[in-house]
Parts: structure tokens; C-alpha cells; sequence
């Protein structure tokens, strides 16, 4: 009762009534651009392309364009070039000083730094459109037939359409951070990937009841299985690693300051879906290169790219060790234990029974690599067993033991289960961070008014910092 009390009290509030309203209007504007077709393109024909080509980079950014880069609308590159090029000057914020310098003057310098991204986004957008018109037509002409008219004509109005929907994207995203419920980026990618629920439900009745696929055993497992991740993520994505924190006692004037007692949160998945972008974005480049004819006909080059495809084993020990990495790397970037531990001293912190400086940072650096590791093989877990499910892990094709496996090993474990459900690792990942995410923005707007949360008696209800 006391969350429908919350929900009913959110649209008695005026000003987060309409924020509310003002996101789901501007949703509803990007969902609208989402079936808009860019000029010179046979949709049916590059849809049935997509289909078997499902595994390779363009798979992958259909699946952050919400399905609208197989049908090449306007809105096809979707939100990745501005998430590549946030991505691009967070990392460039530690290695450039004029960087590092604006990042700390608190508004100002955030304004600027979201100034470049704008810039770098449709630079970004250009090249990539450039890019996406060139391969399309190449690959239109060789068996394809869905561009109608090849030529610099297709490639300029693909650049000028590509480029101008995204910057009208992050223009929508940008409105619903300020005027909307906050988190306008992640929530237009929650929009996309959310969109083909109904669609994966209806597959697997179809597979169900229909043709027969699957008994109702299968089926309830993998739902029970898809409820199990979910609440995987959300104990994981709310997850952290206190280190308390002590605050000597100081005289200023009359007043005696410090004192008090506070932790130091690390979040188990700081990087949150980053480091799988990254891992994934990696694997899936080489991909396109089989297109090429004469990388195609080389025998060596093409065995090694095919040897790190979807489904084999060398594809799954690469994609975990690259995310573990990642994980890594993006935490040294956001987290400097000694930065931290610097700071701590200066306002006269300290970790009860560790001395301050060295001895702090090296205490916070232990823990930070112990939870990192269990972040990044959560998050390998979380890609790879759906992976499992729709195509299985081709052991059979491993030398000399291929053989036996092929004969002792199950079906469902080799070949998957043709489950062709949207809910993957990453989008997974996503929907259930920006929807925690959004909750919590709710959350604090009622409690801001003196309402009540949606769980008055555990608290408030904490999402994990948004990283897409």
C-alpha cells in the first residue's frame, strides 16, 4: 500500500508531475524520429541483411538505437556517438591537464566539458555515418540490393541524416535531463531496448504454444532464470564497500569542528556498463573486416577472425579477460586511492587502525582491486550466460577433444537454446540500472516535499551513478 501511495503521490505534485509528462513527451518524439526512413534505402531488403548478419558491429549498435539501425532510419546511429566521445574526454581528462583543470572548477568547467562533447559528438557522428553509407553500399552492391541509388549522392544524404538525427538525440536526452526526471541519455536507451519487450514475448509464446520449440519446463526455467539475474544486478549495481572514516576533533575560534564518524562508499560495479562497451566493441570491430573479399579469401587472416567470433570458446575467455580489464582501467581513472587518501588527510581523516598517506592509499587500493575483480567477473557473467542461451559455446570445435565433447556434452550447452529475447547481458545491465536510477530521482524529488518514499521502512531506495 505504501508504494501505490508513493506512485499515487507523484502526480499530485505539480512540478514532478510535469516533469514526468515532459519525458514521456520527449520519449515519445525520439520513439516517432525511430520511424522516419533515411532516403535511398530498401528497408526490407536491409532488414533481412541484419537478420543474417545479426553477430557482426552492426548488430551492436542496432542494439543501442533500439532496433532502428537495421531499418536505417534517422535516428539509426542512435545515442553511441555521444557515448563514445563522453567516453573519449573522461579518459582524456586524466592525461590532459586543461582537462583535468576544468573538470575541477565545479559548473563552469562541467558546462565546458559538455560543450566539447558536443562538438566531438557529431564529429564522431560524421565519421561514422561516412563510414555506415560506405560499408551499406559496398555491401548492397555485392548482395545486398537495398541501396537504390549507389554513388556520393547516398553517402552525402546518409551523412547530412545520421549526423543531424543524433545531434537532435542528444539535444532530446539534454531536454529531459534539465526539464525532465534527470538521466535523459540512459532513459532514451532504456526507451530503445525496452521497446522489443513485447516483441521477445511474443516469441517465446509463439515458441511455446505455437510451434512447439519448447515444453513449458524450458520456458519456466528461463524465466526463472531471467528473474534470478535481475535481482542479481540489482543486489550487485546496490552493492559497496564501506571504509569507515574517522574525523579528529578541531578548535576554529569558539567552535570545535570534526569529530564525526562517516564511511567511504566503493561501489562493487563502479565502472557499471562501460567496461562491456568497451569488451565488446573490441571483439565485434574484427567482425566487419570478414566483409572485405580479400581478407575473406585469405585462409590465415579469416581463420583468426572467425576463431573470435560469437559463440566460440576463444571468443568467451577474451570477452571476460577484456572486461575484467576494462574494469580496471576505468576504476583507475575515476577512483585515485592516493588522491584519496591525500585529501582525507588534509581535513583530518583517518581509517581507525591504519596510519594516514601511503599507508591509507595502499589499505583503499587492496580493497578497491578484491571488489573490482568480483565487479568485472559479475559483469562477464552477466554478458556470457545469455550468450549461452541464444547460441551455446561451440566446445566441439576445441582440437583433439572436440570429438568426445561433441558427443558427451549437452545440446543446450553447445548449440543454445534459440532464445532470441532482447534481454542480453548488457541491455539487461542497462534497463535495470536506469530503472533503479530513475526511481531514485523520483524518490528524491517526494522526499524533498516531505512525501514519502517508495519504501519508507527500509530507507531510501539507492541507485548505482549512471555510466552511460
Amino acid at each position: 500500500m505504501k508504494f501505490f501511495e508513493a506512485f499515487a503521490n507523484v502526480f499530485r505534485i505539480p512540478d514532478l508531475r510535469n516533469r514526468i509528462l515532459f519525458t514521456l513527451a520527449m520519449l515519445a518524439v525520439y520513439r516517432l524520429g525511430g520511424h522516419i526512413p533515411t532516403p535511398g534505402i530498401d528497408a526490407n531488403r536491409l532488414e533481412d541483411y541484419f537478420k543474417q548478419n545479426a553477430g557482426g558491429i552492426f548488430g551492436f549498435f542496432d542494439l543501442f538505437s533500439g532496433g532502428m539501425f537495421r531499418r536505417l532510419t534517422i535516428f539509426a546511429l542512435g545515442i553511441m556517438p555521444y557515448i563514445t566521445s563522453s567516453i573519449i574526454l573522461q579518459l582524456l581528462t586524466v592525461v590532459v591537464p586543461t582537462l583535468e583543470k576544468l573538470s575541477k572548477e565545479g559548473e563552469m568547467g562541467r558546462r565546458k566539458i559538455t560543450q566539447w562533447t558536443r562538438y566531438l559528438t557529431v564529429i564522431l557522428a560524421l565519421f561514422q555515418s561516412a563510414g555506415i553509407a560506405t560499408a551499406l553500399q559496398a555491401a548492397g552492391t555485392t548482395g545486398g540490393g537495398f541501396v537504390l541509388n549507389p554513388g556520393m549522392g547516398f553517402i552525402l544524404m546518409t551523412m547530412i541524416s545520421l549526423t543531424t538525427g543524433t545531434a537532435f538525440i542528444m539535444w532530446l536526452g539534454e531536454q529531459i535531463t534539465e526539464r525532465g526526471i534527470g538521466n535523459g541519455m540512459s532513459l532514451i536507451i532504456f526507451t530503445g531496448i525496452v521497446i522489443g519487450l513485447p516483441t521477445a514475448m511474443m516469441e517465446i509464446y509463439n515458441n511455446v504454444f505455437v510451434t512447439r520449440q519448447w515444453n513449458p519446463l524450458q520456458m519456466l526455467i528461463i524465466l526463472a532464470l531471467m528473474i534470478c539475474v535481475i535481482a542479481l544486478i540489482v543486489l550487485v549495481e546496490r552493492g559497496e564497500r564501506r571504509i569507515p572514516v574517522q574525523y579528529a576533533k578541531r578548535v576554529v575560534g569558539r567552535r570545535v569542528m570534526g569529530g564525526q564518524q562517516t564511511h567511504l562508499p566503493l561501489k562493487v560495479n563502479a565502472g557499471g556498463v562501460i567496461p562491456v562497451i568497451f569488451a565488446q566493441s573490441l571483439l565485434t570491430f574484427p567482425q566487419s573486416f570478414l566483409q572485405v573479399e580479400w581478407i575473406k579469401n585469405n585462409r590465415w587472416i579469416a581463420g583468426i577472425l572467425e576463431s573470435i567470433g560469437h559463440t566460440q570458446p576463444l571468443y568467451f575467455i577474451l570477452y571476460t579477460a577484456l572486461i575484467v580489464f576494462f574494469c580496471f582501467f576505468y576504476v583507475s581513472i575515476i577512483f585515485n586511492p592516493n588522491e584519496a587518501a591525500d585529501n582525507m588527510r588534509k581535513f583530518g581523516g583517518f581509517i581507525p587502525g591504519i596510519r594516514p598517506g601511503k599507508n591509507t592509499a595502499d589499505y583503499m587500493n587492496r580493497i578497491l582491486t578484491r571488489i573490482t575483480v568480483v565487479g568485472g567477473l559479475y559483469l562477464a557473467l552477466l554478458s556470457l550466460l545469455p550468450e549461452i542461451m541464444i547460441s551455446g559455446i561451440k566446445l566441439q570445435r576445441l582440437p583433439l577433444v572436440g570429438n568426445w565433447i561433441d558427443s558427451a556434452f549437452p545440446r543446450w550447452l553447445l548449440d543454445g537454446l534459440g532464445v532470441s529475447f532482447y534481454f542480453g547481458g548488457t541491455s539487461l545491465l542497462i534497463v535495470v540500472g536506469v530503472a533503479m536510477d530513475t526511481v531514485n530521482q523520483v524518490e528524491a524529488q517526494l522526499i524533498m516535499r516531505h512525501y514519502e518514499g517508495f519504501t519508507p521502512k527500509a530507507g531510501r531506495i539507492r541507485g548505482r551513478r549512471s555510466s552511460v
